[in-house]
């Protein structure tokens, strides 16, 4: 870690003071986290560690941060529900202001900015939504539910009817 910050295993607060001083001043910020609760559903991050590098600087509306969060994310295969295991990586562009409006930047609070809630969102929302554990992942009964890949299409299918509709058939416009 770079800079004078406060982190604890599940907290990371940067004093800003000196930032504050001259627009444009930067610091580097390296740190290790590991936050409990990462998880949404069976999607987590792997034991709720992350590596946060960043830079944050001082500009005209207040504090701004940007980076990389990193860490090993840990998803059932959408296929066979197997756990896919695969690196994290969510980028950071954050605000911090004395006054933030809510839900689009965030707070500066005694000379501090407390980053710990900030990377906890991004990581959340980095999760993978449905990865497979390989391409070919033919799902937990394959001979029982073959994959969409094999089946054939149908060519020239009609569309399926829909009855509420039916009205709009007899409809005739004329000039």
């Amino acid at each position: 870690m770079v800079g004078s910050s406060t982190s604890g295993a599940d907290r990371l607060v940067i004093d800003v003071v000196e930032l504050q001083r001259r627009t444009g001043t930067r610091r580097d910020v390296r740190a290790s986290l590991v936050l409990l609760d990462l998880e949404v559903g069976e999607r987590c991050v792997l034991d709720g560690r992350l590596g946060v590098d960043l830079v944050v600087e001082a500009a005209t509306e207040g504090i701004v941060a940007v980076g990389t969060v990193r860490g090993e994310s840990r998803v059932p295969c959408r296929r066979c529900l197997d756990d896919v295991i695969e690196p994290l990586e969510v980028e950071m562009r954050e605000i911090f202001e004395r006054h933030p409006t809510e839900g689009e930047t965030w707070p500066i609070e005694d000379e501090r900015i407390d980053l710990t809630p900030v990377v906890r969102e991004l990581a959340l929302l980095g999760l993978p939504l449905a990865p497979v554990c390989r391409e070919d992942c033919a799902g937990p009964e394959p001979d029982r539910f073959p994959a969409m890949a094999h089946v054939e299409p149908v060519e020239d299918a009609p569309a399926p009817r829909d009855e509420r509709w039916a009205a709009l058939d007899d409809l005739t416009f004329d000039d």
